[in-house]
């Protein structure tokens, strides 16, 4: 655990897990291209509940969005 645990604080990526619980996810799509295809995926993934972005970046031509899906209500 403790193994874990000090992997986990040298990492510079994003969250797992935010603090309410909810695993994040990462898609990745062109930068040079309509982000959209993100924002779909996305919303693919979170099956119409909708999703809260926890970050974005641009890397090497990639745009990456990373997100949290919202809890079903």
């Amino acid at each position: 655990m403790t193994l874990i645990a000090g992997l986990t604080a040298c990492s510079s990526g994003p969250p797992l897990f935010l603090s309410d619980g909810r695993p994040t996810i990462q898609v990745q799509c062109p930068a040079s291209g309509d982000r959209d295809s993100c924002a779909q995926q996305a919303r693919a993934r979170c099956a119409g509940a909708g999703y809260d972005t926890v970050a974005t970046s641009t890397d090497n031509g990639n745009y990456t969005l990373v997100f949290a899906c919202r809890k079903a209500q």
